[in-house]
């Protein structure tokens, strides 16, 4: 039996079908590390925003003591309120009043936080999508050089190329975004 001869392209084609497994599977890590990033942080950007409502809350219920109070005081000054129970009236709405102020600083630290894990969330979620649309064109390029490997046919395995360049192109995207 003769040994058929072997086209030197095909060698090319091995080389670079290789390389784009490469990237493919190196897009899907990433693509799959980003997106892991973005559910965390959503996750995260989530609790924040439930602990900045509950002092919300809390807030809030120390404003409705407070003004409650206020008109007892308005309405009982002159009615014999003693000088003590004054007192003692206008320490408690000073301490709501000081509590009002803290949740109120703690809400602006709280939505401060949240806020940055969502630029945090968005951000790899960008990265998550280009990795995945490198990863597409990484497929496509890979499957073109099968086939063209199979059949033996070079302007297939060009057209595979072209697609691995465009993967490839995203894939390098995936860690810099200079597209978007």
């Amino acid at each position: 039996m003769a040994e058929e001869k072997k086209e030197p392209w095909l060698n090319y084609l091995a080389l670079t079908t290789v390389i784009l497994a490469v990237c493919a599977t190196l897009s899907t890590f990433k693509g799959g590390s980003f997106s892991t990033r973005s559910v965390l942080s959503q996750t995260q950007a989530a609790n924040q925003w439930a602990y900045y409502q509950a002092k919300g809350i809390k807030s809030y219920l120390y404003e409705i003591q407070k003004e409650r109070l206020e008109l007892e005081l308005e309405h009982q000054e002159g009615e014999g309120l003693s000088p003590h129970a004054q007192e003692s009236l206008k320490n408690t709405i000073s301490t709501y009043g000081d509590r009002i102020a803290k949740y109120n600083s703690e809400k602006a630290a709280i939505e401060k936080e949240a806020k940055r894990l969502e630029t945090i969330r968005d951000d790899a979620q960008k990265h998550a999508q280009v990795f995945g649309i490198a990863v597409i064109f990484l497929q496509i390029a890979i499957l073109l050089s099968s086939v063209a490997a199979l059949m033996k046919k070079k302007l297939v395995w060009y057209l595979g190329v072209l697609m691995g360049a465009i993967g490839i192109i995203y894939f390098a995207d995936g860690f810099l975004l200079f597209f978007l």
